[in-house]
């Protein structure tokens, strides 16, 4: 029950189109990849001090 096929992600799809428009999609993937830009910023910034020095080499 937990897997996805093309058939459901054409429907979701089309939901999403019917409820928010073709204008508003763009808005709503620039605001949700900024929230993930954001999120790994954050969890670089709390990485323990010893897992940075070992990236950094």
């Amino acid at each position: 029950m937990g897997r996805f096929g093309v058939t459901e992600i054409l429907v979701i799809l089309a939901v999403v189109l019917l409820l928010f428009g073709g204008k508003k999609i763009p808005e709503l993937m620039k605001g949700l990849g900024s929230g993930i830009k954001e999120f790994k910023n954050a969890a670089k910034e709390d990485q323990p001090a010893d897992k940075k020095d070992e990236t950094k080499e």
